[in-house]
Formats: C-alpha cells, sequence, structure tokens
C-alpha cells in the first residue's frame, strides 16, 4: 500500500475564493490568503488554485495576486486560468508556482505543453480535462469552463496530451463537481487505462473512502474542493484537510 497524494483545489475568481456545483452557481467561500496559511497549517500535500472562469471571461492572469497567494504557501502550488502562451507560464512560475495546469487553449495550440515542457520540464505542465456526458450519454470533454463541447472522447483527447508530453492529466466529470456523490470511477477507468501518465481524479469527493475507491480505479492523486472548504454538504465553511495520511 502506498500514501495518497491529496490535493484541494480552490477556485479564484477576482481575489476571492469561490465554489461551485456542476460548474456553476459560485459561491463565496472566503480570503485565499487565510485559506492559505490554513493549508499550511493542515499540512496539504499540494494545493491547485484556478481561476476558473478566465478562459469564458477573457480575463488575464491577475499575477500580483496569484504572487500574493503562492507568497503564503508552504506546500506545491499549481495554477491554471487564462494561461495562453509561454510568456504566461515564465509568469507564473516566476510567481512562485511549480505547476501549470492547461486546458482550453490547447484546443488552439497542442503545442504549448512541449513549448513549456522544453523548459520546465513534463512535471511542470498538468493538462485539465473536463468531462460530460451528452444527450446520447457518451462521455465528452468540454473547453471553456464546460461551455464547449468539443466532441473528444476522454481516451481520445487524453492520449494527445500525452503523445504532446504533459506529465500529469487532471480530470474532472462536471456533474459531479459540488455534489459529495462521489468520484465517477468509471470514467477514472476509461481514462487511467488509456495513458501511462499519472492522473488526478476530480469531482465529487465526499469522504476519505471516496479517495481510496478513485485510486483503485485508476487514479494516481486525488483533488478535492467542497470537501475541503465545508463542514459537510449544506453546511458552512471550514477549510480542512485529513490529519493522518491516506494509504490506498
Amino acid at each position: 500500500m502506498s500514501r495518497v497524494r491529496i490535493i484541494p483545489v480552490v477556485l479564484l475568481k477576482n481575489g476571492g475564493l469561490y465554489k461551485t456545483v456542476n460548474f456553476k452557481n459560485a459561491t463565496y467561500v472566503g480570503d485565499p490568503i487565510n485559506t492559505v496559511k490554513i493549508f499550511n497549517e493542515k499540512e496539504a500535500d499540494e494545493l491547485v488554485v484556478l481561476d476558473y472562469n478566465a478562459s469564458v471571461e477573457k480575463r488575464g492572469i491577475d499575477f500580483n495576486k496569484i504572487a500574493e497567494i503562492a507568497g503564503e504557501a508552504f506546500m506545491p502550488m499549481g495554477y491554471g486560468g487564462g494561461i495562453k502562451t509561454l510568456d504566461d507560464a515564465k509568469k507564473v512560475f516566476d510567481s512562485g508556482y511549480e505547476k501549470i495546469i492547461i486546458n482550453s487553449i490547447l484546443f488552439e495550440d497542442l503545442s504549448l505543453i512541449s513549448q513549456i515542457g522544453n523548459i520546465y520540464g513534463a512535471q511542470a505542465v498538468v493538462c485539465a480535462v473536463d468531462i460530460k456526458k451528452n444527450l446520447f450519454g457518451k462521455y465528452k470533454v468540454y473547453s471553456h469552463s464546460g461551455t464547449k463541447n468539443t466532441n473528444y472522447s476522454p481516451d481520445e483527447w487524453v492520449r494527445k496530451l500525452e503523445a504532446a508530453g504533459t506529465g500529469e492529466i487532471l480530470l474532472n466529470n462536471i456533474m459531479q463537481d459540488g455534489t459529495w456523490n462521489g468520484y465517477d470511477l468509471e470514467l477514472i477507468k476509461l481514462t487511467a487505462h488509456a495513458v501511462a501518465i499519472p492522473l488526478i481524479a476530480c469531482g465529487g469527493a465526499g469522504n476519505v473512502d471516496d479517495f481510496k475507491k478513485a485510486v483503485k480505479a485508476g487514479a494516481s492523486a486525488v483533488a478535492a474542493g467542497s470537501m475541503f472548504v465545508y463542514q459537510k454538504k449544506g453546511m458552512g465553511v471550514l477549510i480542512s484537510f485529513p490529519s493522518e495520511g491516506i494509504t490506498a
């Protein structure tokens, strides 16, 4: 048995932290600096910060804010949202982040993966893949915060990402986001079997058993949002993290 890497995901918008359900209905949950300080105290393995609507709203990156957030972190940090060029990526790394998370821009320029990886290494490039089922019940990859159906199947798209040089996949089922109903294990199995690179499962975690199930299904690590920022489903904000390591 090995220790499971557990990654809180926090959503950034206009300088504040928010939580969504199915990528919609954003609710304010607090200040990012205070949140990072608490995750420091809880000894989180890593932290992912996503400016989740940057591509849809065509916003640039608030480099001052993300540098301020990273400056408070004692754990490795990943940032995604609004990254469109190698220069954007360089500025994010210079702001104190170890990993870049990219998504929507890849449907226009897949070469951005190798551009970043050739300088910073493949391990520094994480590709986010957002999935939901179409009207016929088939898994499809969506871009721009779940608003555009790319018509790629998950296994087809992650193979392209692996071939382009990404070091890791952040896989999220849009319809599980914020539900506390558990990860989509079928989706994890499908995607994990398609590639050899590490897969981070995200979307739907409600308890530590969900982490173990995701790893058993093929995930290399697990990520969650609601579980780490709310006391319980339907209750108030309470930043938390498992006090002991999880093995699977």
